[in-house]
């Protein structure tokens, strides 16, 4: 019994111990390589979230090392948030579109016609994120904008490559677009939407639906603080905010090479845009060029880059970045042009913001209609946190209830 108990002692000192060294560490990481401007919301609560956000990385690695768990999947877990279960105001279903698992939210009150619907396309680097983690945000943009509303749980890399994400998405887009009516829906009313990657995903989705002469087309597109290209990876707001939590610039590029299975060794080459042909960078310049992004967002620090040589072999082993359905931006101007309204949300300090002001400025350029709220002291994922407990942010609150008067307003 006296062993036993000095073996559970000894168990617990440990765990103690180990859990200090590594929140230790994750404190150290955040001071030595975070970069926190002093505009932004709160940055005391940013940096113990993103503190926890290192911890579960650390824990991750600790256990695929010790062979219990993946890092991916043990950080999934983490991120993952409990199913609230049913609603009075919503009749939530989980069903399958073609294979891809959904969850429609309906709101439960009578309306005397059919209501808007919602597609909702989740953030998290292609790797992260579920129907479940962004079951709140949902719930919320359903009751309080009466819309109709499908969350999309495509499937993740590295498990599944580039393009399985952006057809997964289409094609439920397109079978809710098809099946509208049975759940009460205006097929003629439908926003396509998402958030970070699930803004990249929208955007893409949209431009494909758009060209489509069986289907309605989408009403609107809402795309929140989203990634559309991956040839200039020094924009004004990648080098304000490269260091910014909760995404760092190495990050971005991090996921973009996770996402097409190509190693991490090129993410210096395509930062510094050896990747990106003589010919490309000439042709998409009119549209991804920091002289089409205002001078207020360049006040911070900005300096014009001078590429490196093109090198054939980083662009043969990315060359997938540089197509539209991996960056809209990319997108010929027929299309463009004939793209629905559109809201653009972005945040100051977000290595994407300038990716939301070039794609407001070309959509602009082409007569589309341009809705633009920018969140003067947000950063990345701030609206996925509007309703996280201690861990919430004023600004992501007003971000989200932004966007559900723009849903009213259609």
């Amino acid at each position: 019994m006296e062993l036993a108990y000095s073996l559970f002692t000894f168990t617990v000192e440990v765990l103690i111990v180990s859990f200090i060294l590594v929140a230790a560490f994750a404190i150290y990481y955040d001071f030595a390589y975070s970069e926190i401007p002093p505009g932004v919301e709160q940055p005391r609560k940013l940096r113990i979230l993103h503190c926890l956000l290192i911890m579960s990385m650390i824990l991750g690695k600790i256990l695929e090392r010790l062979g219990f768990y993946s890092e991916i999947n043990f950080i999934r877990y983490a991120q993952e948030r409990k199913n609230l279960g049913k609603d009075p105001k919503l009749f939530i279903q989980d069903l399958q579109f073609e294979e891809v698992p959904v969850r429609i939210y309906q709101p439960s009150a009578l309306t005397a016609g059919q209501r808007r619907g919602l597609i909702y396309l989740h953030g998290g680097g292609w790797m992260f994120g579920s129907i479940n983690s962004y079951d709140r945000i949902c719930r919320y943009l359903a009751k309080e904008s009466e819309t109709v509303v499908l969350s999309v749980g495509y499937r993740l890399a590295p498990e599944q490559k580039y393009p399985s994400q952006f057809r997964d998405c289409l094609t439920a887009s397109v079978h809710f677009m098809r099946t509208a009516e049975d759940y009460g829906v205006d097929s003629a009313r439908i926003i396509i939407s998402g958030d970070s990657v699930g803004g990249t995903l929208a955007a893409a989705v949209c431009h494909a639906l758009v060209c489509r002469t069986d289907l309605p087309k989408p009403l609107a597109q809402i795309l929140i603080y989203p990634g559309l290209q991956a040839i200039d990876f020094y924009l004004p707001s990648y080098q304000q905010n490269h260091a910014v939590p909760i995404l760092y610039r190495e990050q971005v590029i991090g996921c973009c090479l996770q996402y097409l299975e190509v190693d991490s060794s090129a993410l210096k080459n395509v930062i510094e845009g050896s990747h990106v042909p003589l010919d490309m960078k000439l042709k998409y310049g009119r549209w991804i060029n920091p002289d089409r992004i205002p001078e207020e967002f360049k006040n911070r620090g900005y300096k014009p880059h001078l590429s490196t040589s093109y090198l054939d072999e980083v662009h043969e082993v990315v060359k997938q970045a540089l197509e539209p359905t991996f960056s809209p931006l990319l997108t010929e101007d027929s299309i463009v042009s004939r793209l629905p309204m559109s809201y653009i949300l972005t945040c100051e300090y977000d290595v994407l913001r300038d990716d939301g002001l070039l794609y407001k400025k070309r959509l602009e350029d082409s007569g589309v209609p341009v809705t633009w709220y920018h969140i003067k002291e947000g950063f990345h994922g701030v609206l996925y946190l509007f309703d996280y407990g201690i861990l919430s942010f004023p600004s992501g609150k007003k971000a989200v209830d932004d966007i559900v008067n723009f849903l009213k307003s259609l």
